[in-house]
Order: structure tokens, then C-alpha cells, then sequence
């Protein structure tokens, strides 16, 4: 009808191409909002991403999901790539361990019951834990399962002592409590909160049977969280910026945002979402955005270390395994993810094997240099892998990620603030963030859709529904 004005389309500011920001901004630009998204890194993925060494390509860390990583699952499946996953049919973790000369492989798997049935069996054959210390652990689970997820004074107990409250031992928390917890939360049972341990585990073990099923990309990360992700927002017309930092963020009288970047370009928006990390956020809040704004540095970081070795041939037979009584935590085959068949030393050494090791809650070695993390790693692996004795070592490499996650410590929950600043317009967004989850690829995308939603329910969008499960909504 003649005489009347079209709304006015609405503006974005993404800060960060990481999860939490890809999210946010293919949320915004389905809404109809015109987004830029800022990443001050050459490529999109925040903290799991590839990069090239030589004509091998390498993720930074092993990234895991489980199958009740339903908004990860989700943001997969947005950006077309169900295909580039993979999700065990049912769980299934070996878990060896040598005294000695001798090697004791045990499983933890799951059976088709319900719960908690669905791990008894594999409890009670589990070889590393002896007859009382099961039923310790069965009396433990018990007791997790009881635990009230929105009872604040979890955060304020560490999940170690909560742990020898009811009755756990140091076995059991090294064979079974720490073996998923420092692989899932980046610190050992001492040093978490209970309320994000009991989140996991209960989460990850005790609600749905196929909850704790693994999964993993079947591409490089590279390829999923950039590659892709940018396609997909190129078809929402979403402007991707790469290498352009943000430096400064102010608001006007009018509740306009303007974001200066690095070079003294300025981009003005209706809607600005900060999904960098802690500190790079804090940075450029405005003065008065979150109540006690110091806590974003008091919540810490901490680090996880990649340890990346390639034998003349093969030494493990199995996708992955965790190690006990060592100081190897978790190992993957890389061989076929990495692409080193196609290399020109894959051709040279066909039987050529690439392993990973995950190493999470090493604060004493993530700056060790790489010649004593070689002296540490490759006779431990040499111990576990009877193959890897004898095997040539063809390349060693580390990558190290300083600040890979938020520190999960008590009191943990009164640092992370949510989505909504006092500053109209003006959202956060990061796996630090309130999400309820550790600093994971499933916080992060909730995050973001978090951030997402708040926007359009104050620029008055029809906010979808939200199913409890973090989905991608349609």
C-alpha cells in the first residue's frame, strides 16, 4: 500500500568466527538481519580448526562430541554435513593399561538397557577396577543420579571431595572418574566444580542410554568449521571478514553500535554480538555492560597439549584407545583423517601410521619443549604399543593450546555471565558463557544460539521455540 515505509533492515556485528559466532550470525542473517562476522584469525573455527604441515593436513587437538551433543549434532546438519561425522553405534572406549610386562585391555561400552542397566556389564567385567571398587562405583552413580543440576551449591564443592564423600577411592577415580572427566572437563576431579561434573556425567551417562555414543569429524576440522561454515554463510549473505580484529566498541545516544577494527575501519550496527574469548571480549565491553566485569579474567584458562607422532608403520590397530597408570591419556589414529597416503611420504612409506595423542589438564607441560615431551611421550608409547618398539619415528610435532578452555573450578558459575548486557543491542556469545555445559563444541553453539535469541526477541523477531534440546531451530 502506497504511503506506508517498509521497516528499516536491521544490522549485525559478529565478533568472532568461532562456533559461538557462526552460529550467532547464520541465526541473525536467517532472521533477515544483514550480518558481518569479524575474525581476526585467517580462517573460521575459533579453537578447532586444520592447518597444513608440509602436504599433511593437521587438526589442532583431537575434538570429540557425544551423541547427546544435540546442538553440535545440529549445527552439523545446518551446514549440510551430517555425512562428515561419525557417531558410534554404541559406545565402546578401550582402556589399557600396563604393570609391567603386562598389558590388561578392558572396554567400556554400553548394552542395548536402560538406564543405568545399559553399563553394568561392561562395570562388571571392567578389569581395572577390582570387585569393591565396583561397587563403589555403582553406589557413586547412584548418588550423581540423585544430584539436583539447579542447586547452586554445586558449583561452590569440588567433584573430588564430593567423590570420597560417597565413598570413592583413589582407583576409582583414576580408572573411571577422571579417565571421562579430564577428557571431557580439562582438569582432574579435584579441581572441578561438581555442578559442571555432575552435569557431565549425568548428561553423558545417566539419562539416555546412547547419550554417551562418540563422535568425531570424518574430515579435518578445517574443512567442517571453515571450509563449509563459510559456504553456507555466503549463501545467507552473511560478509565474512577474515583477519580484521576489533579494537574498540562504542554506543551512541541512539543505542547505534560502532565497531572500530585494527586498520580504523568502522562498522556501525543495530545488534552487536561479542563471540570471542574471555579476555578479547572484556577488551571491548563498554563500561557498565556486565555487572563485575574483572570476573571475566578471574575465570581462568586451561590448556590441553596435542602430542602428534608418525611411525614407518602401523602400531595400533584399533581407532582410539585411553591409557591408564600412564602419562599418555588418550590416543587416535589419524592416519586416514590427515591424509598422509596422498603425501609424498605416505608414498614413500606406505605402512605409515599417524598417531594423536590428547593430553588435557597438563598445566605442569604445556610449555615443556618439544625435545623432553618427545623423551616422555615415545618410550610410554613405545610401553603401551608393543609394535611401536621397533617402528622408525618418521616425524614428532606438538600443538599446544594455552588457553583451550575456561578453567572449570569451583565457583566456576558466578563467573560466566549470559547473553544479555546492559547495553541494548549489545550480546555475548563464547563456550565461557552461562550455558550450563564445560567449554566444549556444544557450549559453544549454544552460546551462540543463545546470543541469537536473545537479539531477536528485543529487535521484536518471532523467537523459535525452544525444544531443551538446542537444535537448530526451524
Amino acid at each position: 500500500m502506497t504511503g506506508l515505509l517498509e521497516a528499516p533492515e536491521r544490522t549485525a556485528v559478529v565478533v568472532g568466527g568461532g562456533l559461538a559466532g557462526t552460529t550467532a550470525a547464520l541465526r541473525l542473517a536467517e532472521a533477515g538481519h544483514r550480518v558481518t562476522l569479524l575474525e581476526a584469525r585467517p580462517r573460521l573455527g575459533g579453537l578447532a580448526f586444520s592447518f597444513r604441515r608440509g602436504e599433511l593436513t593437521v587438526d589442532n587437538g583431537q575434538h570429540v562430541f557425544l551423541r547427546c551433543c544435540t546442538a553440535y549434532r545440529g549445527f552439523v546438519e545446518r551446514l549440510g554435513a551430517a555425512d562428515r561425522v561419525a557417531i558410534q553405534p554404541r559406545l565402546e572406549v578401550p582402556v589399557l593399561s600396563v604393570q609391567g610386562d603386562r598389558h590388561r585391555l578392558g572396554r567400556l561400552r554400553r548394552a542395548a538397557l536402560p538406564v543405568p542397566l545399559h553399563l553394568a556389564g561392561s562395570l562388571a567385567t571392567y578389569p581395572h577396577l577390582g570387585p569393591l571398587d565396583r561397587l563403589r562405583v555403582v553406589r557413586g552413580a547412584l548418588a550423581l543420579q540423585r544430584l539436583d543440576l539447579a542447586d547452586p551449591a554445586l558449583d561452590g564443592q569440588s567433584f573430588g571431595d564430593w567423590l570420597r564423600a560417597h565413598g570413592q577411592s583413589e582407583r576409582t577415580l583414576a580408572a573411571l572418574w577422571d579417565l571421562v572427566g579430564v577428557a571431557t572437563l580439562n582438569a582432574r576431579a579435584d579441581e572441578v566444580s561438581l555442578a559442571l561434573a555432575a552435569m557431565v556425567f549425568k548428561t553423558g551417562l545417566l539419562t539416555d542410554p546412547g547419550a554417551s555414543d562418540i563422535g568425531v569429524a570424518a574430515v579435518p576440522l578445517g574443512e567442517l568449521h571453515h571450509d563449509t561454515a563459510r559456504a553456507v554463510l555466503a549463501e545467507q549473505q552473511v560478509a565474512v571478514r577474515l583477519r580484521a580484529k576489533a579494537v574498540e566498541l562504542k554506543t551512541d545516544a541512539a543505542g547505534k553500535h560502532t565497531v572500530r577494527l585494527e586498520d580504523g575501519e568502522a562498522l556501525t550496527a543495530d545488534t552487536v554480538v561479542l563471540a570471542g574469548a574471555q579476555e578479547s571480549t572484556a577488551a571491548l565491553l563498554p563500561d557498565g555492560a556486565v555487572e563485575r566485569p574483572e570476573r571475566l579474567a578471574r575465570l581462568g584458562h586451561a590448556p590441553i597439549l596435542n602430542v602428534h607422532v608418525i611411525y614407518d608403520r602401523k602400531v595400533l590397530r584399533r581407532p582410539f584407545f585411553a591409557a591408564l597408570d600412564s602419562p599418555v591419556q588418550w590416543v587416535f589414529d589419524r592416519t586416514a583423517h590427515s591424509g598422509l597416503a596422498g603425501t609424498a611420504l605416505g608414498a614413500a612409506r606406505p605402512g605409515a601410521q599417524y598417531l594423536a595423542l590428547s593430553q588435557s589438564a597438563v598445566r605442569g607441560e604445556i610449555d615443556l619443549p618439544v625435545s623432553e615431551l618427545r623423551a616422555r611421550y615415545l618410550p610410554e608409547l613405545a610401553r603401551l604399543l608393543p609394535a611401536a618398539r621397533t617402528a622408525e619415528v618418521l616425524d614428532f610435532f606438538v600443538t599446544r593450546e594455552r588457553t583451550a578452555t575456561f578453567d572449570p573450578a569451583p565457583g566456576t558459575a558466578a563467573l560466566r555471565p549470559g547473553p544479555v548486557t546492559a547495553v541494548p543491542g549489545l550480546l555475548l556469545a563464547g563456550a565461557w558463557t552461562a550455558t550450563g555445559w564445560p567449554a566444549t563444541m556444544e557450549g559453544a553453539v549454544r552460546s551462540g544460539h543463545a546470543a541469537a535469541d536473545a537479539a531477536l526477541a528485543a529487535a521484536g523477531h518471532r523467537v523459535p521455540t525452544d525444544r531443551g534440546d538446542g537444535r537448530w531451530p526451524r
